[in-house]
């Protein structure tokens, strides 16, 4: 299969991403959501990206098909954290493990060096082994587990951050 990488456009991929968020939400531990996200919401989730600057990355075969996306925002809503951003990765339930994951990774690291954020962390359920494979194979390292911070599926969740230094280069402070 033929695999390109694009940035996503809502008038074209708002449904697709929105039905890969939802099939997430209703199935998987990837997401601590339990209602399912409207179009409403999407097109908020899409303002705030192009407001901030964030981007979205899809990763589409060669018929255009949406396999699966990726992209970040802050990471904590105050000045200090500037340098750090969050990332996620979603993919279609029928393109998992089979390689998109990793491409849409290494491509947000390009992206997030190049923006020139100094962190990128992830925050993923200790339950989703792949995700977590998936990030130390790409060098993130393990930061810490929050134990019982969420509770799906009638249970209590945990959650592991990864983070993957970008830049060994001193920020300056912006002026007050």
């Amino acid at each position: 299969m033929n695999i390109t990488l694009i940035e996503c456009d809502e008038q074209q991929h708002a449904a697709e991403i929105l039905s890969i968020f939802n099939e997430v939400i209703l199935n998987s531990t990837a997401l601590y959501e339990y209602a399912p996200r409207t179009p409403a919401v999407m097109q908020d989730w899409f303002a705030n990206k192009r407001e901030a600057g964030f981007p979205i990355i899809g990763a589409v075969d060669e018929t255009g098909r949406l396999l699966g996306f990726a992209s970040w925002g802050s990471f904590r809503p105050f000045p200090a954290y500037q340098h750090t951003v969050e990332h996620s990765i979603y993919l279609h339930s029928a393109h998992r493990r089979k390689g998109v994951g990793r491409l849409l990774l290494q491509a947000l690291i390009k992206r997030a060096q190049a923006a020139g954020h100094h962190m990128l962390v992830a925050c993923i359920d200790t339950s989703n082994q792949p995700s977590q494979h998936l990030h130390l194979s790409c060098g993130f390292q393990q930061a810490g587990t929050l134990k019982e911070v969420g509770y799906k599926f009638d249970r209590w969740l945990d959650v592991t951050f990864y983070q993957l230094k970008l830049s060994s280069l001193k920020a300056n402070e912006p002026a007050d």
